[in-house]
């Protein structure tokens, strides 16, 4: 019941906020380390750390009250409190505490912050990549979380986003973009994974850590959790499956590399969709997430010539978009209680159509502006010297490796 405290929702999303942190450290620190060059190891993997570090304090002191808090014209929360303070530990919301609650969201700030690191590696300074972090957070990941999840705008048109095709996805994707653009290409393009078997380990963790990102988004340890959680796994198997074949067709072998990517391309187009689609649903998303995530890696980035470094975009953009307006396609009543086109209501496929495009347009439109006001400050882009000898040594004074 409303209000009434459950202990095992609030054990189940309390385990599920601990998947998803494991999705940024170690996940995300792992699948880019291993992606980046080996000079640059140690950075890409603490461009991780600090921005969750920098989000968590954001989401205690204001962030949280901005997002949730009752709104303002539909844009933005009204804080009350700083530091939590009007939040007690004997608060609840649904039939969870309110804390569990902030913490899981938390989590999910953290995750999406770290995820635009991807575009930038191995050529943006440590002080820039902070005041970005916070100025992004407040920006552009706070007002997205109001209209989506908190009472804005989008929420109240009707749209369905389970676990953050729009805020996470969507949100990380284009501001990846945007940044990549500004920021400009590397020095040296090539980019072979210094170490496949970190990215492998880092896309385990993200695969086992999303199961409580979308399972945990029922935010009750019911049969909706577990329906999130079996169809997200499906797409994921399908998603892997599809790049693999792809691989073979176009390469004449399948690669590992494709292999999780397509998982994780999958697992991305779950994620909006999980709450609301049955395993049908699950297996055309997951296979059509692995399909336009190839082509927009292989054949819209060459085209384009932007320099996002581990495919950001072309990951987690592409397939959240596909994914938040599949789940307007392939919502089922049965499920989410809440019909798609398939079910004959066409206005919810409308409904997330402008949520995608709006998302897109003030994710990237404002990142933009960040990246811009940064670069004219305190610059964005590390010297020539520092970005061919690698940050490990020039920032950090350390090194990845010790043999």
């Amino acid at each position: 019941m409303e209000g009434i405290l459950n202990a095992g929702d609030t054990s189940w999303v309390l385990i599920s906020t601990i998947l998803v942190l494991l999705m940024s450290i170690p996940g995300i620190a792992f699948f880019y380390g291993g992606l980046a060059k080996k000079k640059n190891v140690l950075n890409t993997m603490f461009l991780t750390l600090i921005a969750f570090s920098i989000v968590t304090i954001i989401w205690i002191a204001f962030g949280y009250e901005l997002g949730f808090g009752n709104s303002i014209s539909g844009f933005i929360g009204y804080p009350t409190s700083i530091m939590l303070h009007d939040v007690g530990i004997n608060s609840i919301t649904g039939t969870i505490p309110t804390y569990v609650y902030i913490a899981f969201q938390l989590t999910f700030a953290g995750l999406t912050a770290a995820l635009i690191s991807g575009a930038i590696v191995g050529r943006m300074k440590f002080s820039a990549w902070i005041v970005f972090v916070v100025l992004w957070t407040i920006g552009v990941y706070i007002p997205i979380t109001h209209w989506v999840w908190g009472g804005g705008w989008l929420m109240n048109m009707g749209v369905i986003d389970f676990a953050g095709g729009t805020v996470v996805e969507i949100c990380s994707g284009l501001s990846a973009l945007a940044l990549a653009f500004i920021i400009g290409r590397r020095k040296d393009r090539s980019l072979l994974p210094h170490n496949l078997g970190y990215t492998v380990l880092g896309a385990g963790f993200l695969w086992f850590g999303w199961l409580g990102f979308n399972g945990g988004s029922a935010l009750t340890a019911g049969g909706l959790a577990a329906s999130a959680l079996l169809v997200s796994n499906l797409g994921a198997a399908v998603g892997l499956l599809t790049w693999v074949c792809i691989d073979i067709w176009r390469e004449g072998k399948p690669t590992v590399l494709g292999a999780i990517s397509g998982a994780i391309s999958a697992l991305v187009a779950m994620t909006p969709a999980a709450g609301f689609v049955n395993a049908d649903g699950a297996v055309i998303i997951g296979f059509f997430a692995a399909i336009l995530s190839y082509i927009a890696i292989s054949y819209i980035k060459p085209k384009f010539d932007y320099d996002d470094a581990l495919d950001v975009f072309g990951i987690h953009g592409v397939s959240g978009i596909w994914g938040t307006i599949a789940t307007g396609i392939f919502a089922v009543v049965a499920v989410g209680g809440v019909s798609g086109l398939i079910e004959g209501n066409a206005n919810q496929l409308l409904i997330q159509l402008i949520a995608t495009v709006s998302t897109m347009a003030y994710a990237f439109v404002i990142t933009l502006i960040i990246g811009k006001f940064i670069d004219w400050t305190i610059g964005l882009r590390v010297s020539e010297k520092e970005e061919i000898e690698g940050l490990d040594t020039h920032i950090h004074e350390e090194s990845g490796y010790r043999l």
